[in-house]
């Protein structure tokens, strides 16, 4: 992801983190990237302690390995054990006002699906990818309103289902991962408010 120069270096880190989470979500990583997240270190820190994690599942882990679960986890047969929707999440069905209050905003921001992708707007990451989209300036659009409204209300706890999914290895670690992202950000935003 290209960061624009201008914008604040704790924000470039958050367009980092939910650039990273946006690509985690929306296909299983590649080996490259497996070996990229093996290298990462942490510290004592909440999101350090989930940074090391991470890095220690993508060691344990292969490419082949993450492919069967992300598709048992978010594809499967006739679907996978998660459906990670704001849609879902908020109303209990897929396709509803969530998504189309998100599509509403994306359309005055601008913002398009990539051809080729069938997947709803709601999905947490495409969600994630419009966060890190509008932190890093590709993206106009405020990325601490877009938080509140679209994420902040259920991406927790889809994140803590993810950590808790059956079939869940590595993205147990992704999960938690994102969890720690999510209660960073609403705490953020709770004492900004």
């Amino acid at each position: 992801m290209a960061l624009n120069a201008g914008i604040d270096p704790l924000d470039q880190e958050r367009a980092r983190v939910f650039s990273l989470l946006g690509h985690l979500l929306a296909a299983a990583p590649d080996a490259a990237l497996l070996r990229g997240l093996a290298g990462l270190s942490g510290n004592a820190s909440p999101l350090g302690r989930a940074t090391v994690a991470l890095a220690q599942a993508a060691e344990a882990t292969s490419e082949e390995a993450v492919r069967r679960e992300y598709a048992a986890l978010f594809t499967g047969v006739a679907r996978g054990e998660l459906l990670p929707y704001a849609s879902y999440y908020l109303t209990g069905f897929l396709h509803e006002r969530p998504l189309a209050e998100l599509r509403r905003e994306l359309a005055r921001l601008g913002i398009d699906r990539a051809a080729g992708v069938a997947e709803p707007e709601d999905h947490i990451a495409f969600c994630c990818e419009a966060m890190a989209g509008m932190l890093s300036g590709a993206f106009d659009g405020d990325a601490d309103a877009f938080l509140a409204r679209h994420l902040k209300p259920w991406a927790g706890r889809c994140f803590a289902d993810l950590e808790a999914a059956e079939n869940a290895t590595f993205y147990r670690a992704v999960g938690a991962f994102g969890r720690t992202v999510m209660d960073i950000e609403t705490a953020a935003a709770d004492l900004a408010a």
